[in-house]
Order: C-alpha cells, then structure tokens, then sequence
C-alpha cells in the first residue's frame, strides 16, 4: 500500500488535470524567471498562464524549496 502525498506535492496531480503539462514543465518555467520573489512568480503565473492562487503558490514554493541546483 502507497502512502498518502502530503505538502504541495498533493496538489500536484489536479495541477496537471486543470492546467495541462507535467509539474516539471511548469517548474522550467519558474526558475529561469528574472522574477525572484515568491510572490512576484505567483503573481506571474496567475496573471500569465491562469493559474489559480493556491496552484500557483504551491508550484513556486516548491520548486524555490528546491534551491537552483548548483
């Protein structure tokens, strides 16, 4: 038996219904912004790709919890 996804990750498959493409295509979207923020990415990605308020803020506060990787 699978465990439950908790924390932004559980909104992540209604993320992919409502808006199309997978998580890591948004996330490319997210970390190249000149926008450093948070929410000046979630503002971003209300007014420029229609995302909701909660869907947008869990998407940027996940991956700005990633770090940038280097």
């Amino acid at each position: 038996m699978t465990a439950p996804v908790k924390g932004p990750a559980s909104y992540f498959s209604s993320i992919e219904k409502k808006y199309g493409g997978p998580i890591a295509g948004w996330k490319d979207l997210i970390r190249p912004s000149p926008l450093t923020q948070h929410m000046e990415l979630v503002t971003w990605l209300k007014a420029e790709h229609g995302l909701g308020h909660g869907h947008a803020n869990t998407l940027v506060a996940h991956t700005l919890a990633e770090g940038d990787g280097n």
